[in-house]
């Protein structure tokens, strides 16, 4: 190849990376309101979960206990728990696309003191976790893992 028909394939190529971005851009911007709520509150939940399940492992010694990795995860989660109710806007509940129950927009006072303890609680365990005992951190994480367990009984569909 020579390096004529090399540079026209490079252009080529970032072309069609150019266009393919701006068409999911476009996908994006013309979602609708509650399609963009439930992929905003699904992002945020996963990436809760991801920061979650490896403390919880710890917690039950199913994995050795790593300070520093519980200490950033559990920061990770304190800092993403006030970010959910945001994704909770009236009308953003979709049948089949959402594991959101109805009974969210139907009691918001006790799904917002849910929201408000989940960001209490995992706002004390971020700090708890800084000084690294792990006996001192088990009791606050339960905690806050009830507090979870007991929203998602209420409202989310499993």
């Amino acid at each position: 190849m020579t390096d004529r028909h090399r540079t026209q394939h490079r252009r080529g190529a970032l072309l069609t990376a150019l266009l393919l971005f701006a068409s999911a851009s476009t996908l994006a911007h013309e979602q609708s309101p509650a399609a963009r709520a439930i992929e905003y509150r699904q992002s945020v939940y996963h990436v809760i979960g991801w920061n979650f399940a490896p403390m919880s492992a710890a917690i039950q010694g199913k994995v050795p206990y790593d300070k520093d990795a519980f200490a950033l995860a559990a920061a990770r989660v304190a800092a993403l728990a006030p970010m959910l109710p945001e994704g909770f806007p009236a009308g953003s509940r979709v049948a089949g696309k959402t594991d959101a129950k109805p009974e969210i927009w139907q009691d918001t006072a006790e799904f917002a003191r849910l929201m408000k303890e989940l960001a209490t609680r995992s706002a004390a365990l971020a700090e708890i976790a800084r000084g690294g005992d792990l006996e001192q951190i088990r009791p606050v994480f339960n905690d806050l893992a009830k507090t979870c367990k007991s929203c998602h009984k209420k409202f989310r569909a499993e």
